[in-house]
């Protein structure tokens, strides 16, 4: 695996344009919502975060292909690439639009189609210093959280071994429902300790700091899932799609704290 420190650098740069924009415009009262195609939403503030990276991205990494949620990508099968950043503006652009505090902006390098640099920043969720926090991770380097102005944290998942005494993010009913797992849903209700929807970025690096023990859900984007999958991974944690294959562009995605990763797939199979 090549040094990646400068390509971690240079992501955590392009956090920082993106929160300014983003947190600029969070609560604003004439920020603009529409409707995409596929019936999800999308802000002016997805659209300019978006952008900004891009033009950082196409300015200092004119090789590297870019895949965003807002604007796709410019180039063939972003699957074929041999160094793709991708990029989610804004992950949960309906807490976004409320005013939850509960989004942030995914951003993940994928070298040969695996993701090897993963940055969370969730400027709204802010400390007591009124900053808000991120997680970022590079293979071979550990995952890190930083809240507010302090010092970064080295994050480690749980040590819960059994499904039974965990806790974990369904995320969205909807979802499972939706792909034909609203069985499994029930039965896994019945079978772990506690489980809750805290939904988009916030459940995976709750994973990542070993408040939680799982994450699941459905109908993905390559875009939700590939800057996660470093943090979680580099935890100690393991991502998989629910069939147990890569997780990038199977539009599902099982995190974990790996203890119990079999055996919650082995649930999902049932």
């Amino acid at each position: 695996m090549p040094d990646l420190d400068d390509d971690l650098q240079f992501a955590l740069r392009l956090a920082d344009a993106a929160d300014a924009i983003s947190g600029a415009r969070f609560r604003a009262n004439d920020l603009h919502v529409t409707t995409k195609p596929d019936r999800t939403h999308v802000t002016d503030a997805d659209q300019a975060v978006e952008r900004a990276i891009r033009e950082l991205i196409e300015t200092e990494r004119g090789s590297d292909e870019i895949l965003g949620e807002e604007y796709g990508s410019a180039g063939g099968d972003p699957r074929a690439a041999h160094r793709l950043w991708i990029v989610d503006p804004i992950d949960g652009t309906h807490s976004y639009e409320r005013g939850l505090p509960m989004w942030g902006t995914l951003i993940a390098l994928v070298t040969d189609g695996e993701p090897v640099l993963g940055v969370a920043s969730s400027p709204a969720l802010a400390g007591s210093d009124g900053v808000g926090k991120r997680w970022w991770a590079a293979v071979g380097g550990g995952a890190w959280m930083r809240e507010g102005e302090g010092e970064p944290t080295r994050l480690r998942v749980s040590g819960i071994r059994k499904l039974a005494d965990a806790a974990i993010s369904i995320q969205s009913i909807r979802q499972w429902d939706a792909t034909g797992h609203l069985d499994q849903l029930v039965a896994l209700s019945r079978t772990v300790w506690r489980d809750r929807a805290y939904g988009d970025v916030w459940a995976y690096t709750l994973l990542a700091e070993g408040l939680i023990e799982a994450v699941a859900e459905f109908a993905l984007h390559p875009y939700d899932i590939a800057a996660l999958i470093p943090i979680v991974e580099e935890a100690g944690g393991r991502v998989t799609a629910a069939d147990g294959s890569s997780a990038l562009w199977d539009g599902s995605a099982v995190a974990t704290n790996g203890a119990i990763h079999d055996e919650f797939l082995t649930l999902l199979g049932d």
